[in-house]
């Protein structure tokens, strides 16, 4: 499959045949790299790494990604370049694109990712947006498979923030590829309706589904996988009112004995321990949440080696 100068901005833009060939070049080269073999398929490429948020998981990926096959990544932070301020977005994407062979985007914007994708010329990795965290979707997605041994049919269950850009990066996968997936969520925290609507249109493809609800119980009966995220993203700190809200959403070993079935436990980290998750939850042997992070490292660098 050739997916050769695409960019990767949402997953909505990838067929479940797509995302399932990343997932395969994922296990691939995660499998070479424990063996010790570097194909250096990278090799004199030049990365933009752009971050307007901070980052652990998605600049190291990137970084190692890079390194491992043989490309040079350049990290530039909002203070090292004018994105946005005193140039363009477009001015800015097309300078980079002459220079780089491919540029990653972590900031707040959608239209910013787009935008660079729009005038680079070169293809364009969105690393994290207020909107989309297609990267880490892919990386839970693999994890899934590891552990479980499957992708089809998993019931996968998001629980807490469920209008944030995990928890649509994840319905947007999980619909993709034909999981059943369920967000639990007080209403006010339930995801945009367009996404839902785009998102069952994707699970009526696949032979997956997708379900909104605020009733705990219900959601998580039958989960094959818990999943949740801080319940106040990066540069909402004001709105600390939301963590009354989200208490009666936090996964606790009640709520994983309530699934009634082994049920892996995920999270896209760092974590807030005694919020979101409890302590034991997330050190238990149902955690997968640091196979989960190093996967983000494999698909990351998959994405690349298939789209350079």
């Amino acid at each position: 499959m050739n997916l050769k100068g695409r960019h990767l901005l949402t997953l909505k833009d990838f067929s479940e045949q797509e995302i399932l060939h990343l997932i395969e070049l994922s296990e691939q080269l995660k499998a070479k790299k424990r063996a010790g073999v570097y194909e250096k398929k990278l090799e004199n490429k030049n990365i933009a790494l752009i971050f307007e948020k901070p980052s652990t998981r998605t600049r190291c990926s990137f970084v190692v990604a890079c390194v491992d096959e043989g490309a040079h990544p350049e990290y530039l932070s909002r203070n090292d370049i004018q994105l946005g301020h005193k140039e363009s977005v477009a001015d800015t994407a097309r300078v980079l694109g002459r220079v780089f062979d491919g540029i990653q985007f972590r900031g707040f914007s959608q239209t910013v990712v787009e935008d660079l994708a729009k005038y680079a010329g070169v293809p364009v990795w969105n690393g994290l947006t207020d909107a989309d965290h297609p990267t880490q979707a892919l990386a839970d997605i693999m994890t899934i498979k590891e552990h479980l041994g499957k992708i089809r049919g998993i019931n996968l269950v998001y629980i807490g923030d469920g209008r944030n850009n995990v928890a649509n990066a994840l319905i947007i996968a999980a619909t993709k590829v034909g999981m059943n997936v369920t967000v639990c969520a007080p209403k006010s925290l339930w995801p945009e309706d367009s996404l839902v609507n785009e998102c069952k249109a994707f699970a009526s493809e696949s032979s997956g589904s997708i379900t909104i609800t605020d009733d705990t119980n219900q959601a998580v009966s039958g989960a094959d996988v818990i999943y949740t995220d801080v319940w106040i993203s990066m540069g909402e700190e004001d709105q600390v009112d939301r963590v009354d809200l989200l208490r009666p959403y936090q996964v606790n070993a009640d709520l994983m004995a309530a699934t009634g079935k082994k049920t892996i436990f995920m999270h896209c980290l760092p974590a807030v321990k005694g919020y979101e998750v409890t302590e034991d939850v997330f050190e238990s042997e149902a955690s997968v949440v640091f196979d989960e992070a190093e996967n983000r490292m494999h698909t990351i660098k998959a994405v690349m080696v298939a789209t350079l």
